[in-house]
């Protein structure tokens, strides 16, 4: 794509709608396909507030973090804000580290928190109020409130400071009583604290209500609910990749609870569809939307329909012949929500026009301000070279949810400013991250393919712009390639290579990236990204 070819944006939306196979008459459709999200919102819970619906889902080292998703139909989502504009919990969310290979040796305070950061947050609407609580396992449980899920959102408040913990959940019963469940770190027990009115902190040390590692192992990301006079936990077991979803009830909310398996993966592909939240329509349908592993992908959001049974069990899914749980549907009937969100799609592209970052990015931690800007050179990302001696230790990396089944990224870049030792370009981003860019060093500037850090030195490159793509395939490859002519013709460079199956919690990401190895930031040089251009295909 040249650099000319900035097409309007109504033509990109039609295009999108003709991917997702709704064609342009605008028509909703009358079914849906799961996955719903076939992007990385690990551990979703899901609210209504009148008509609309507004997903959260773990963030992780991200910043900023707590995606909200918000939607009309609980098929067709886009990005609406985050919670937290950066992460304040602990130093090394700023990942601190040496200015000098010296500095390294003298002064060595550096620190990441990848696979830390926010877990499995909830949210719940009460008095107006939007309210999300998380967890940061090395610092405690928190929680926020907002008039409006787009923000601005309050200072995050300690509800336990405490490390250890993980997925708390807040409920207020029919009385006001207010009360917050949780897990450990490692998945179960379960416990019970009474909180404050408003939520803001606890009242006990609390109590453990559920605990069976035999018959309830890995329990974990428990979501409290009441219906019909019974108090509900629903919650994963069995782990990540292969555990069922159950349901546990009690008359009392301090228990005892029975429990029944009410969602497993039966006659279906899916592995391990559980964790994540229950929602009503008006018209008082029932529908859970969870996750399920997909190794880069990372873990992505299905939906399902709930059935209440006669004696007050939920079965989700189609029901299993023979068995009180359902299994997975592929294609459904769409929820009568009364409303549709049709040609809402997730954000992706940006041509670097505002003053604002779209809220389809997250830097890799909380970024340092000083080394970027939209409004330097406008129209353009500018991104200041910071030492690091590898991707994974570089800070103010850009990155932005990847999704599936097929993902191409395009970008543009200026590399005429970059100095000795820098490193820029187009990667996907995880535990082994791969890319594609230059390397400055001798004086010349060089194209680059790095994988797992070895890095492979291509054709030199004398002009100041080059375009970069990486293609990401169902089979959780990318495969890299280059234009040094506008976009007229890309050449491919090596081989495709696999993607991290799983990187701190998270699937892959497409990142924007520079760095220096050796030398000082007073120094280095910087790379200004003109656009980011994605296409998508639903084909398998």
């Amino acid at each position: 794509m040249a650099a000319s070819d900035r097409r309007p944006r109504r033509l990109l939306a039609a295009a999108a709608l003709v991917v997702a196979g709704f064609g342009l008459s605008g028509a909703a459709p009358v079914t849906f396909r799961n996955p719903v999200l076939y992007a990385d919102y690990s551990d979703p819970d899901v609210i209504r507030v009148g008509s609309d619906y507004y997903l959260v889902a773990s963030s992780f080292h991200f910043s900023p973090g707590i995606p909200i998703l918000h939607s009309k139909d609980l098929v067709h989502w886009r990005i609406a804000g985050h919670v937290l504009s950066k992460l304040p919990f602990a130093p090394e969310y700023d990942m601190p580290g040496p200015h000098t290979l010296t500095d390294a040796i003298s002064k060595p305070i550096g620190g990441t928190k990848y696979a830390s950061g926010v877990w499995a947050p909830s949210i719940r609407y009460r008095n107006d109020l939007f309210h999300v609580y998380w967890a940061t396992p090395d610092e405690g449980v928190f929680m926020a409130t907002a008039r409006r899920p787009e923000g601005p959102w309050s200072t995050p408040v300690a509800v336990i400071a405490q490390k250890g913990l993980e997925d708390p959940c807040p409920f207020w019963d029919d009385d006001g009583t207010a009360w917050l469940i949780h897990s450990r770190v490692g998945a179960g027990p379960l416990i019970l604290h009474r909180m404050s009115a408003d939520g803001t902190h606890v009242l006990d040390a609390g109590a453990t209500i559920v605990e069976d590692k035999a018959a309830l192992p890995i329990l974990e990301g428990p979501k409290l609910y009441k219906r019909n006079g019974y108090y509900y936990i629903w919650a994963p077991i069995g782990g990540v990749s292969t555990g069922p979803q159950v349901v546990l009830r009690s008359r009392r909310i301090e228990g005892p609870y029975e429990h029944r398996v009410v969602l497993e993966p039966g006659a279906s592909p899916l592995e391990g569809p559980h964790q994540g939240g229950w929602v009503e329509t008006p018209s008082g349908q029932g529908w859970f939307a969870h996750f399920n592993s997909t190794g880069a992908f990372g873990r992505i959001v299905h939906l399902q329909p709930v059935r209440w049974t006669a004696d007050d069990w939920p079965i989700v899914g189609e029901p299993i012949p023979g068995k009180t749980s359902g299994q997975p549907v592929a294609v459904h009937a769409m929820p009568d929500t009364g409303a549709d969100s049709v040609g809402w799609t997730l954000q992706d592209s940006d041509e670097f026009s505002s003053s604002r970052l779209g809220l389809q990015w997250s830097w890799n931690h909380n970024p340092d301000d000083r080394a970027w800007s939209l409004t330097e050179r406008r129209g353009f990302l500018r991104l200041r070279a910071r030492p690091a001696e590898h991707l994974v230790g570089a800070r103010n990396t850009l990155t932005q949810i990847l999704q599936g089944p097929r993902m191409i990224s395009t970008a543009r870049i200026d590399i005429g400013r970059m100095t000795e030792g820098q490193r820029a370009g187009l990667a996907l981003f995880g535990v082994r991250p791969s890319w594609i860019g230059v390397v400055r060093e001798g004086g010349t500037t060089n194209l680059t393919l790095a994988s797992e850090g070895k890095e492979t030195k291509g054709v030199a490159v004398t002009g100041r712009t080059l375009q970069l793509r990486a293609d990401v395939r169902p089979d959780q490859t990318a495969s890299y390639a280059y234009s040094l002519d506008e976009g007229r013709s890309f050449k491919a460079f090596g081989d495709p290579i696999p993607l991290a199956r799983f990187s701190w919690w998270k699937g892959s990401r497409p990142a924007l990236f520079t760095f220096s190895r050796g030398g000082s930031a007073e120094r280095s040089g910087w790379i200004d990204v003109d656009w980011f251009r994605v296409s998508r295909s639903e084909a398998q």
